[in-house]
């Protein structure tokens, strides 16, 4: 893992085109995918139904697309501290895009490049490009436009 570690958000101008990371690898596994359809309700076999998925297209589960999403939250701190703010807001995402499927057990990581960085009453704002990668794949599982808000 490689973490960034900006002391002020100020120091983010002019970043554009930084790269930061990769996180550490994580595993998606079965249970998390499972518990990802318990939280949005979304049971679709092909995420949950290990017998049924055997014979479909991807011969096992695959996580959902959502929850390959969410995953830039957990990755992203991993790779990134910026410190000397009162808080840091998700707000909101640009172009998503799901390359490939994250099929069960398969770990995945993420990486970032900063694509903008502006000033905005009460701090700044960055759109971060983040890819997650799977593990021993050439095509990312993701590959999402992330913009945060650290207030100051």
């Amino acid at each position: 893992m490689t973490k960034t570690i900006i002391e002020k958000p100020d120091e983010l101008l002019g970043q554009e085109g930084m790269k930061i990371g990769p996180s550490d690898w994580m595993e998606v596994s079965q249970e998390r995918i499972d518990t990802f359809a318990d939280a949005t309700g979304d049971h679709q076999w092909i995420h949950v139904d290990t017998k049924k998925a055997k014979d479909g297209p991807f011969g096992t589960t695959i996580a959902h697309g959502y929850l390959t999403l969410s995953l830039a939250a957990k990755l992203m701190p991993e790779i990134l501290e910026i410190k000397e703010m009162k808080m840091g807001i998700n707000y909101g995402t640009d172009k998503v895009r799901f390359i490939q499927p994250v099929v069960s057990g398969s770990k995945v990581r993420g990486h970032g490049e900063f694509l903008e960085i502006k000033e905005v009453p009460g701090g700044y704002q960055s759109k971060l490009r983040v890819t997650i990668e799977i593990y021993g794949q050439k095509k990312p599982a993701c590959v999402v436009d992330t913009i945060s808000r650290y207030y100051v």
